[in-house]
């Protein structure tokens, strides 16, 4: 669908069913003007988690992970609003921009777009793979532009990992380590271009340290890495006060209807990350 038939056919929806604004609860509409605009016009800046993992590429955000844009985040890989793919993969074609240095996107060699992956079981449970389709719509939009960019889908899991969610950062790196490999069929493409790693948020690092490692161990060489969002950690204490480790707020495979409650109104508006 072009994209006039998308917005025509988005405000057909919004007449035929109630809706509201997923980042701030305004009426009659899915995303409205303004929480739109906090992802499409975000100015991407770099987002190294404190205590980065051994390995983890430079790493460029749109936004930071609260707000509309968490609100947006979550609408669109737990809840299946797929529709948001299109403003998504805009704040995500930014901030590959932003990874990439100088006048290299304009370049001859295609920037190559490896999404984190998710196991298959998580895609038959969510119905989709929200990575892959905001890569998709973040390379529709950089070749839009007049950026070469493809989607290569190299990554998978070559083994079972434990949940992550109660996980500290080393554990998350122990746990990860060895679980993604290339896939045969995509290992001599990674030579045909500059790799840039996405993933719709970062925390600790650790799955795309993962990604990175398991690239590199294949022959590919990663420029960078972009994400939608980055985490804004909190310290957590226990019952004796005593400091806990931050786990990462949204794993890649993080089962459906896992998400976290939110820590902010849904009013509130996301910042440039």
């Amino acid at each position: 669908m072009t994209s006039l038939s998308v917005q025509l056919f988005d405000a057909a929806l919004d007449l035929l069913v109630p809706a509201r604004c997923v980042g701030c609860q305004a009426p009659h509409t899915q995303l409205c003007a303004l929480c739109r605009a906090d992802l499409e016009d975000a100015r991407p800046a770099p987002a190294r988690p404190r205590a980065a993992p051994p390995g983890l590429p430079e790493v460029f955000a749109a936004v930071h992970y609260e707000g509309a844009a968490r609100q947006v985040l979550l609408a669109h890989k737990e809840r299946g609003a797929l529709r948001l793919a299109r403003p998504l993969g805009l704040a995500l074609a930014g901030a590959v921009t932003a990874a990439v240095p100088g006048s290299a996107a304009s370049r001859a060699a295609p920037l190559l777009l490896v999404p984190m992956p998710s196991t298959r079981a998580t895609v038959r449970a969510r119905g989709h793979d929200p990575t892959r389709r905001l890569t998709l719509a973040a390379t529709g939009a950089l070749r839009r532009a007049g950026i070469p960019a493809r989607l290569l889908p190299a990554l998978r899991h070559g083994r079972a990992v434990a949940d992550q969610s109660d996980l500290g950062a080393a554990e998350r790196l122990r746990n990860l380590h060895g679980a993604l490999t290339v896939r045969s069929r995509h290992r001599a493409q990674l030579g045909h271009g500059r790799i840039i790693l996405v993933d719709d948020l970062v925390t600790t690092g650790a799955t795309l340290a993962e990604g990175a490692r398991a690239l590199a161990a294949a022959g590919g060489d990663v420029l960078a890495a972009a994400v939608v969002a980055a985490t804004v950690l909190r310290a957590r204490t226990d019952r004796s006060g005593a400091h806990l480790p931050a786990p990462e707020e949204s794993p890649a495979d993080r089962p459906p209807g896992g998400a976290p409650p939110p820590d902010r109104p849904a009013s509130a508006r996301a910042q440039p990350g």
